[in-house]
């Protein structure tokens, strides 16, 4: 039997996949590429609208991209680079949308206000000194900051109402922020796909991946119902498996994955679709994260549109799991272990105790206690109203570290061969918000003698491309209004 060759082979029905799948697509055509999913449809795991939390990130809101300094100051740096990342997904959406690739805009992002909300004296001057450093920044143009409870309550009526008087707070606003349905939009651009002659196949499971003698790679699978196993080669692969990236990169035998391992956390989030609870709040807001808490973790308070209809979520609540996807393997938290990763991943364990404090506190919250949480936020809270949905697995990645023996690091890293024939994606948050400019480097990482070509192209969908917007402001004011006009993204 003939064994089938591509010139790309994508494991994972993702947005990072599908992303990467629709740009290869427009700039090499003639390309004939695989898409694995080893479930039965695509974006059922991290990309499905209710495993994340959709909030587009820019970096309006979330307080972990801006942290205070021993020193008492605050850089806007790195939320300023995570805004940049995501203005470029804007751009790439919106060209999608003007070409055909993508339904109306309204069926994937609508527009939503960025808030955080904080209580307490610290946490307000923190909160006004991150205003003042970011009010500057042209990307963040129209940031408000208000202490005034009257004020407060126009932007979200839920955070004021029965709030106790006395009690410092403060609250930061961006009227054009956005919500964000990764599931729809990564459904779309699959569907889109094979329209264009992309093979999606569902119910393929990736088991192996191992190097050939003419350098391209045999992607050994089975078909998840009937086990039925088969091979085909690949001259470039990207590994987009969620939890399971380090598995196959693992058994890749790339030596770049040595030192790696992943610690997975899972979480859970209180819904309402109470039309009279849903009409009163239209704002995705965000507060400082718990002692001991992931950045995934911090509380927020989110208006969510999926599939057309309105809801609240709040949370996330951590859990546990051994799995490394929410259709995983219990097996998986051990499977991952190697010679080359076993000590950084033991010197994680010993540095974070305050990590497994929280998790130990979050695993013992009953129902009551998540809408008590929930009650520090929103007042009127009633247990009533909220169910408990199970969010996604999230998996952070352990690496060597040459200081402290091994770090547990919060974000996404991407993880390429030397010859650049095989790639895969670790980690989490911000993730599929900056998808686009993930997969721009991965670009140009892995294919170095072909990205000049594709410049004019990459130009064209992401006007921005190859530059950044904060520093020149007329650039970042144009960018912001024309995406905004093209997503519909009325404020």
């Amino acid at each position: 039997m003939t064994t089938q060759t591509y010139d790309a082979v994508l494991i994972g029905g993702g947005i990072m996949s599908a992303t990467l799948g629709t740009l290869l697509k427009q700039l090499q055509p003639d390309w004939k590429i695989l898409v694995a999913e080893r479930l039965s449809e695509v974006a059922q795991e991290s990309s499905n609208a209710w495993n994340n939390a959709g909030t587009g990130h820019a970096a309006l809101c979330e307080l972990n991209y801006m942290p205070e300094a021993g020193d008492g100051s605050v850089d806007p740096a790195k939320a300023v680079s995570i805004n940049e990342q995501f203005q470029q997904s804007r751009q790439l959406w919106a060209s999608w949308v003007d070409a055909g690739i993508l339904d109306g805009p309204s069926t994937f992002i609508n527009a939503t206000p960025h808030m955080t909300f904080v209580r307490g004296e610290k946490d307000v001057a923190y909160l006004k000194k991150r205003y003042e450093a970011l009010r500057e920044q042209p990307l963040f143009a129209g940031i408000e900051y208000s202490e005034d409870s009257r004020v407060i309550n126009q932007w979200a009526p839920l955070l004021m109402q029965q709030r106790r008087k006395g009690e410092p707070f403060a609250a930061t606003r961006v009227p054009a922020g956005t919500d964000v349905d990764f599931g729809a939009l990564t459904r779309q651009l699959f569907a889109h796909l094979e329209t264009q002659g992309v093979e999606v196949r569902t119910n393929m499971e990736v088991r192996n991946l191992t190097k050939q003698r003419d350098g391209s790679w045999k992607v050994a699978y089975r078909n998840a119902l009937g086990r039925t196993p088969g091979s085909v080669s690949a001259r470039f692969v990207f590994v987009g498996a969620g939890g399971w990236a380090i598995k196959l990169l693992q058994r890749s035998g790339i030596p770049e994955i040595n030192g790696y391992g992943v610690f997975p956390i899972g979480g859970q989030f209180l819904k309402t679709t109470n039309p009279a609870v849903v009409a009163q709040h239209k704002a995705k807001v965000y507060s400082q994260a718990s002692v001991g808490a992931p950045p995934m973790s911090v509380p927020h308070l989110d208006t969510r549109v999926v599939d057309g209809e309105a809801s609240l979520m709040f949370g996330p609540f951590a859990t546990f799991s051994p799995k490394f996807l929410k259709q995983g393997k219990i097996t998986d938290i051990v499977a991952q272990v190697r010679p080359g990763n076993i000590l950084p991943m033991l010197k994680v364990a010993i540095d974070n105790p305050s990590l497994i404090t929280y998790l130990v506190g979050e695993l013992m919250k009953n129902h009551r206690k998540k809408v008590d949480s929930l009650r520090v936020f929103m007042p009127t809270a009633k247990d009533e109203d909220w169910e408990l949905i199970q969010a996604g697995q999230r998996a952070q990645v352990m690496k060597k570290d040459p200081e402290k023996g091994g770090v547990l690091q919060f974000g996404t890293e991407v993880v390429t061969s030397a010859d650049g024939t095989i790639a895969g994606l670790l980690g989490a948050s911000p993730g599929a918000s900056t998808a686009a400019s993930i997969m721009l480097g991965l670009l140009r990482t892995c294919f170095p003698d072909r990205i000049e070509q594709w410049q004019p192209t990459l130009k064209k969908l992401i006007p921005s491309y190859g530059q950044t917007l904060n520093p020149r402001p007329d650039a970042a004011k144009a960018s912001l209004a024309a995406t905004a006009e093209a997503l519909q993204i009325n404020v």
